[in-house]
């Protein structure tokens, strides 16, 4: 029996994400390798991810691995996976999605400070413009790395805060405070373990067809397909939340923002799940009947 060779990044929340993984195919008695890859993503430490120009910044040299055969699957955050992957790429399995929720980490001297007052670093045009959709005075500053990178610039420089997913603090089991922001709707598909694989490769498909997590599934491909028809790929402010129930209903919670988060148009819907109709796609359409084509058309032409 092979070796599944599991391709991810190499920041510290990659790896423990492979190690995931990894666990769910040693629990079926398959042995695994994992193989670190540098991404682009994490070479550039200094542009902003909007600036760099580039779809799946943080899944690209993966992907040039997996379809080089150099490894069996990769494993991303599925909220950085692009809504159009490349010829030969799917997404074969995701797991069961734990902790969606944005957080606020603050120093420790900006702790009694009102949220209007803080000086927040954050690279995310979603983070940044559903904050100003409460704060319009706010200053921010830029902000680039992984966890533990962010944490020391939160020390070293003179901004109050900073946001993170809560998947990455609860993951890497991080001691510090942070505090939820209920204003915040969550990017598509946060808080996901998602494994690609190749989509001829029917022998590794079949392997992980167990391990696919069926109402995760669901609900990621409602937010995925919501983003997708938006247009937004990783970039624009946009915010999309399902969960399902055990009778099958599902709570959607989708928004777009400008830029400046004082245009925003939502929808919060509850329905029932069936698999015949592509849910995304319908609430999105309703956002863009009601204003969102010429939002999308603002934020693309600023962002240019």
């Amino acid at each position: 029996m092979k070796s599944i060779k599991i391709g991810t990044r190499n920041s510290p929340l990659a790896l423990w994400q492979a190690r995931e993984v990894a666990r769910h195919l040693q629990n079926k008695n398959y042995t695994t390798d994992i193989t670190p890859i540098v991404s682009t993503g994490d070479k550039n430490l200094t542009q902003p991810l909007y600036s760099l120009g580039i779809t799946g910044v943080f899944t690209r040299d993966l992907d040039i691995a997996l379809l080089n055969n150099q490894v069996d699957v990769a494993v991303h955050s599925l909220k950085d996976i692009p809504t159009n992957l490349p010829e030969n790429i799917e997404i074969i399995a995701v797991l069961e999605r734990d902790y969606p929720q944005d957080v606020l980490v603050r120093k420790k001297d900006a702790a009694t400070l009102d949220l209007h007052m803080l000086k927040v670093a954050t690279s995310s045009l979603r983070r940044r413009a559903f904050w100003l959709k409460e704060f319009p005075e706010t200053e921010f500053a830029d902000i680039r790395g992984n966890v533990q990178t962010r944490l020391n610039k939160l020390e070293e420089n003179d901004f109050d805060a900073t946001m993170f997913s809560l998947a990455a603090i609860e993951r890497m089991g991080l001691k510090v405070d942070y505090e939820h922001l209920p204003m915040m709707i969550s990017a598509p598909a946060q808080g996901v373990v998602a494994i690609c694989g190749r989509a001829d490769d029917l022998e590794t498909k079949e392997l992980f067809r167990d391990v696919d997590h069926r109402e995760t599934r669901i609900c990621v491909n409602i937010e995925r397909s919501f983003l997708n028809t938006l247009e937004g790929g990783c970039t624009a402010p946009i915010g999309a939340f399902a969960e399902i129930n055990d009778h099958n209903e599902i709570r959607f919670i989708g928004r777009i923002c400008s830029l400046d988060g004082q245009n925003c148009i939502e929808t919060d819907e509850i329905f029932e799940w069936n698999e015949n109709e592509d849910f995304g796609k319908v609430m999105a359409q309703k956002i863009l009947d009601n204003g969102g084509r010429e939002l999308m058309q603002e934020i693309k032409s600023a962002l240019k």
